[in-house]
């Protein structure tokens, strides 16, 4: 840095002034409060403060990360979930929550030094040119994409480009030899709806992993197509979704309630109150709702949820979720960067909030989910702690509870083996994707990619031979994980990442889900109702 650490609390003092000074140059063009940021004499010194640093200070200073730490230190002691954005991360997260980006439309990961496709995105850009799962890009126009330099961070921004610009491609085939091919880049979908199927002849079940600008319209198609297949019942998964906008959420609530009902109002710091109301939109009024969530379930997770349950419209199944009650707004800051700024409370028709308390920090805020394991929270009901204070009765008479998460209905223990989460990790690490990829289908393409989905299901099984390959497969990789005595679980989870490079997520979760606690509990529920 060129300073000495004697000097850090002068500069940690400087900054917090200068993100006072930085404060003063949020955009709320769109707001009758900008007049509140004016300019004044007290931002005019720090900002003075900032340039007398900047020029005459006798060691080098990067005043820019003096502010970048400025900015993060004032947000951590707001709230939690109010964050800076640094530039090189914005595009990144914009792109996830806009639900789409430009690309040529392939699901990839550098294998023996070379850019293999693992699949490709249907309807997208490579599959019309006829990029097929298993071949090579080796260059995209004049970029070599080989060799022992390959650097993965960098691939995506080389595939990358304006839409409906062209790339060439330089791709090998095994079979085939090179060949060359012309992609035109279009918009590549970030699907936030992973699964929608039929789970008996009258159950439709969806499974939504997030709430980005495009999950309304998925949401949407996914339940018609439901209800034409016969879904007279709904069950909406909502475990691990961790949230996003508000508004799809909203919409989605529509769906399953009559019109003018109360989804859920917020209250910013003034008291103002701004309801949201159903419309006359809603496709699904009558029938049965389940929605799964877990301690995972967040932010509009919990606003889907707590609509349902408040207004008595569906059963709530699983465990408490993570209680995540603020609203917060993207405010850019002019450089790049942005924050995104808490700037109201949500509550659930009834007026509770499922806020849980951050009064004494974010470590602790962020470790009270640890504590539910500790408690047994995640075992058994019985251990949620809940405050008599915060009770709330629903139109039909339910009690429920603020304070901290949506709490189910009906309450599904975690697994207590913790075999399930050593899979997922090994999942969200892309461990068992690369063993399928490399060991199985790769070696035998012309096999798989010759599959129909109701082929696959019926005629491949996971041999006890490739599910203990996978552990030496492990081991030599230097990761020791016990799965020996749970061998099934270990197949299904084979030959669930198998479909999924194959056919896509719906498959997985379609195996995934076999057998699934939850599922399983509201298939029951189901047939006593």
């Amino acid at each position: 840095m060129g300073y000495s650490k004697k000097y850090l609390p002068l500069f940690l003092g400087l900054a917090v002034g200068a993100g006072v000074f930085l404060g003063s140059k949020l955009d709320f063009s769109s707001n009758p409060s900008a007049k509140l940021f004016s300019s004044n004499a007290k931002k005019e010194k720090l900002n003075r403060l900032i340039d007398y640093i900047d020029y005459e200070y006798v060691d080098e200073i990067n005043t820019d990360s003096i502010v970048d730490v400025t900015v993060n230190r004032i947000l951590e002691n707001l709230d939690p979930h109010s964050v800076y954005i640094p530039p090189e991360e914005l595009e990144g997260i914009t792109e996830s929550m806009q639900g789409d980006f430009i690309g040529i439309g392939v699901s990839y990961y550098p294998y023996k030094d070379t850019i293999s496709v693992i699949n490709t995105i249907r309807g997208g850009p490579s599959e019309k040119s006829g990029i097929k799962a298993g071949d090579r890009i080796l260059m995209a126009d004049n970029d070599t994409l080989y060799g022992e330099g390959l650097v993965r961070d960098g691939l995506a921004n080389k595939l990358k480009g304006e839409l409906n610009s062209q790339v060439q491609l330089k791709v090998y085939r095994r079979g085939t030899g090179i060949f060359d091919v012309v992609v035109k880049r279009g918009k590549v979908p970030l699907q936030s709806v992973d699964a929608s199927y039929m789970l008996n002849d009258e159950l439709g079940y969806v499974k939504v992993n997030r709430f980005a600008e495009t999950t309304y319209k998925e949401f949407k198609n996914a339940i018609t197509t439901l209800i034409d297949d016969g879904a007279k019942n709904m069950v909406i998964d909502l475990r691990d979704n961790g949230g996003g906008f508000i508004a799809p959420a909203l919409k989605m609530a529509d769906e399953f309630l009559g019109d003018d009902v109360l989804i859920m109002f917020t209250k910013n710091k003034k008291g103002a109150i701004e309801n949201n109301f159903a419309t006359s939109k809603g496709s699904f009024e009558q029938g049965k709702i389940y929605v799964l969530i877990n301690e995972n379930s967040a932010s509009a997770s919990e606003i889907f949820a707590g609509a349902i349950q408040d207004n008595d419209r569906g059963i709530i199944v699983g465990r408490r979720s993570y209680g995540k009650g603020l609203v917060q707004r993207e405010m850019a800051l002019g450089d790049g960067s942005a924050v995104r700024l808490t700037i109201s409370r949500y509550y659930t028709p009834t007026g509770r909030s499922i806020q849980k308390p951050y009064a004494n920090g974010n470590k602790e805020y962020f470790n009270e989910y640890l504590e539910r394991y500790k408690n047994g929270e995640l075992q058994s009901a019985d251990s949620i702690q809940v405050a008599d204070s915060l009770k709330f009765k629903t139109p039909a008479g339910k009690t429920v509870y603020g304070g901290g998460g949506i709490i189910p209905d009906i309450f599904v223990s975690k697994d207590t083996t913790r075999v399930g989460e050593t899979l997922n990790y090994l999942l969200r690490s892309g461990f068992i994707g690369r063993y399928v990829f490399e060991e199985e289908l790769d070696k035998k393409r012309d096999f798989y990619n010759n599959l129909s989905k109701q082929e696959f299901q019926e005629t491949v099984t996971i041999s006890d031979d490739f599910a203990e390959g996978f552990l030496k497969y492990a081991r030599k990789r230097r990761v020791e994980i016990q799965l020996k005595n749970y061998q099934s679980q270990l197949k299904k989870y084979l030959k669930a990442i198998m479909a999924q490079q194959l056919f896509g997520t719906n498959e997985f979760e379609k195996i995934i889900n076999n057998d699934d606690a939850m599922i399983t509990k509201v298939l029951s529920l189901s047939k006593e109702e």
